[in-house]
């Protein structure tokens, strides 16, 4: 067993790995900005280590520093969290050359799959259905548009190292193409350092599928069914539910067994994400993968009943799974809500600010993912995700009505917070009806 982890990130997800230390009588250690140093990690962790300035190149991007912190507090190993340095192959590789256990896919892994043009072809070869799209990243606006009439409108184009619905246009016309291609592909720079993009069919009206999985490093991969994702703003998730309302059973056992053969084709191993595009007819078609945690795993939690987050730590340490696919079994419901210091009323402009007053909903099924507390002050510089919602019941409807409760009852006061919103979307006759899509929002707000 590891005897000291440090966790290279902040905010909720840092809170939860610290809890999973916890359990497993491991030693945490948090890393924090200057403008973090009275966040809930810091004061959660056994030690905490200042690694810089407020902004995230300089702290929790600056792989030397967290390494070097990592030394100085004789960790065994690193927990990269989600975002930040989570899926960068070069930090994976420098963890090991310094003799630390990065909890994750090998720095192979993080290449093949976190690279989303190298995962589409991977897809590809291991017999996944993949969206019609380039061969790969595109290297100037002419192939591009040569891309795009081969492929015909309406497509879109995406960061080939991106995530979080950064470097992403939609194109109908070809004149729209070399403006999207500039104006994405600097985003994507300066979003992950890389601006390489590629290009795809775009699905109209689809629904977003993702399959959880895990694999150990002796080959055993196995799938934790399906997160639905699709009710999204600007390709940003908002709500996640599982199961999804839409699949059958019969294609949910296709999708899941599609998704560990690639997570098997590229050797991975760890906790990771097969991401799907649905479209109305049923026919799914492979779209990313994430090869790390994800904000909405505790969905998949409390379905199953495995603690992913330690699972990847036992992973790490190189212990095998010791069960297999048709030991897992969907039980009941459950859906997430990301709550978030924004002001839905003016564009989702983030709102930091001191929170001056919270109550935290509870009661049967409610479980909350936070790192927030009275009196914290939110920072200007980072996500403004707050808190997770959780909820599960032993159906759809008990879940859902839960969440509409437990949603009630969050108070959060100094700070606004899109919670209203999540109401009004939880009262959605297409969403209560699961009759949804990616466009769902767009389209009614």
């Amino acid at each position: 067993m590891f005897e000291k982890i440090l966790i290279a990130n902040r905010g909720e997800i840092a809170v939860r790995v610290i809890r999973a230390c916890r359990d497993m009588g491991i030693v945490s250690v948090a890393v924090y900005s200057e403008a973090d140093r009275d966040a809930l990690h810091t004061q959660l962790a056994d030690e905490s280590v200042c690694i810089g300035p407020a902004p995230s190149r300089d702290s929790y991007l600056n792989a030397n520093q967290i390494i070097s912190a990592a030394l100085a507090s004789h960790a065994d190993a690193i927990h990269p969290g989600y975002g930040y340095l989570s899926e960068n192959a070069d930090f994976a590789r420098q963890c090991e050359e310094y003799g630390l256990t990065f909890i994750g896919p090998s720095p192979k892994a993080l290449l093949l799959l976190g690279d989303k043009a190298r995962a589409i072809e991977t897809a590809r070869n291991a017999g996944v259905p993949v969206v019609p799209g380039s061969n790969g990243a595109l290297p100037d606006v002419k192939a591009a548009e040569n891309c795009a009439e081969a492929i015909g409108f309406p497509l879109m184009l995406k960061a080939a190292a991106g995530g979080g619905g950064r470097g992403i246009r939609l194109l109908r016309e070809m004149k729209e193409v070399a403006a999207a291609y500039s104006a994405a592909s600097a985003e994507a720079q300066s979003f992950f350092g890389d601006g390489r993009l590629y290009m795809e069919k775009y699905i109209e009206h689809p629904r977003h599928v993702e399959f959880q999985i895990l694999g150990d490093r002796h080959g055993t991969v196995v799938h934790l069914y399906e997160r639905e994702c699709s009710l999204q703003r600007r390709h940003q998730k908002l709500l996640e539910e599982s199961p999804s309302p839409f699949l059958t059973t019969k294609k949910r056992a296709e999708m899941g067994e599609a998704a560990v053969n690639l997570a098997r084709a590229a050797g991975y191993y760890g906790a990771g994400t097969i991401e799907f595009l649905v479209g109305a007819d049923g026919q799914y078609y492979f779209m990313e993968m994430n090869p790390r945690i994800q904000v909405e795993h505790p969905v998949t939690e409390l379905v199953t009943g495995i603690d992913l987050v330690s699972e990847q730590i036992r992973i790490a340490l190189g212990a095998p799974l010791g069960y297999a696919q048709e030991d897992i079994s969907l039980k009941g419901h459950a859906m997430e809500c990301r709550v978030n210091a924004e002001d839905p009323e003016k564009g989702f402009a983030p709102r930091p600010g001191t929170i001056a007053g919270l109550h935290v909903p509870g009661g049967p099924g409610v479980r909350v993912d936070s790192a927030i507390y009275q009196g914290y002050t939110v920072p200007p510089y980072y996500d403004s995700l707050l808190t997770k919602l959780i909820v599960h019941g032993h159906s759809r409807a008990e879940a859902l009505a839960r969440m509409k409760r437990a949603m009630a009852e969050f108070l959060v006061e100094g700070v606004v917070t899109n919670c209203d919103f999540h109401l009004r979307l939880l009262a959605l006759d297409a969403f209560c009806n699961g009759d949804y899509s990616v466009d769902t929002i767009e389209g009614m707000f």
